[in-house]
């Protein structure tokens, strides 16, 4: 049993699934809107919150998560297992975190994506069927409709946020590990897909925001909601305005192209699971939030900040680290969020 978490104060307890990009930050908004929080995760994680309580817990198992909180207010599916082992891994990890829900009387709130849709001509919004044609596209859709069967049947109040690709400090980013400390070296930038495609580009901080606002409000049980985010922009044009950001005004960019996509993704999981969606960057790739803000007045953070949460993690690592440290970072995560 987690320490500090009494008994008597369960059905108040917020419990985050995953302490990954999307669950740090919610564990931060949680704590600053005075929330009693426990984050699972599948291994003591090594940067901890001060004020927010941690266990180590396995999400398809339902058991485990009961043990370490038996009752709570509301669960947060934060879980992120690995891109190409989505089809094993997603099945057991929603009949595991639905039945956890139910258990323990909590509301579920689930992070998710666009993968759902499927390729679609025109602006995503939340009312379009899901029909996706590649396997996390449609392993995504299917844990969403299994949980709104139980919402449905009354068993489980539960709702699901879908971002866009997420813009931030870290290796899962297209725009972080792959871009920035390459700018800093003076490098050349290849990127996947197109580089002149409008695309919808998410902040995990307004994930998080979202996220704490849907279980507060009786409005959004039974439907997803599409996270704020900012007008569209080509890949060329974030790179661009990363490159303002770091007061770079020389430096070399340029699609990697189908055969070193197919070639990569010969080598690597992970870049053969990215290349079955591949649309979202060869075509436009918009997505609308208008349904959010008109509900919940809720409005993305600024462009312009979302670029300077973005270097500012690279730039205080050069300065603690030195530049030649930038080139080693491989999957180094940067804990501090403010």
């Amino acid at each position: 049993m987690t320490a500090g978490i009494e008994s008597n104060m369960r059905s108040n307890l917020h419990v985050i699934l995953g302490n990954g990009t999307v669950g740090e930050r919610l564990a931060k908004v949680l704590l600053l809107n005075h929330k009693q929080v426990l984050v699972l995760t599948r291994s003591k994680p090594n940067y901890e919150l001060p004020g927010v309580s941690y266990d180590v817990a396995n999400s398809k198992s339902t058991e485990s998560m009961l043990a370490a909180a038996p009752k709570a207010k509301v669960i947060y599916n934060c879980v992120n297992p690995p891109y190409h082992k989505w089809k094993s891994d997603w099945p057991a990890i929603s009949k595991a975190v639905n039945e956890f829900a139910i258990r323990s009387g909590a509301n579920l709130v689930s992070s998710s994506n666009l993968y759902g849709y499927g390729p679609h001509n025109g602006v995503l919004t939340e009312d379009l069927p899901l029909k996706a044609t590649w396997t996390n596209g449609e392993v995504r859709a299917e844990v969403w409709q299994e949980a709104k069967v139980l919402h449905d049947a009354g068993l489980l109040k539960v709702t699901e946020v879908r971002g866009s690709d997420y813009i931030c400090a870290n290796e899962q980013s297209r725009m972080g590990h792959r871009v920035v400390p390459n700018l800093l070296l003076e490098k050349p930038i290849q990127l996947l897909g197109a580089l002149d495609q409008p695309h919808t580009w998410t902040d995990p901080d307004d994930v998080a925001k979202l996220m704490m606002v849907l279980a507060e409000d009786d409005r959004s049980w039974g439907q997803p909601w599409h996270v704020p985010s900012n007008e569209p922009k080509t890949q060329r044009e974030v790179v661009a305005d990363i490159a303002n950001a770091l007061g770079i005004t020389n430096y070399s960019i340029r699609a990697a192209g189908p055969i070193v996509e197919r070639i990569l993704g010969l080598i690597n999981p992970l870049i053969r699971e990215l290349n079955k969606g591949s649309y979202q960057f060869h075509s436009p790739f918009v997505m609308s939030s208008k349904k959010s803000f008109e509900a919940f007045g809720l409005i993305a953070k600024p462009w312009q900040q979302v670029i300077q949460d973005l270097v500012k993690p690279y730039l205080d690592y050069v300065n603690i680290n030195g530049m030649h440290s930038i080139s080693k970072l491989g999957s180094e995560r940067f804990p501090d969020l403010s």
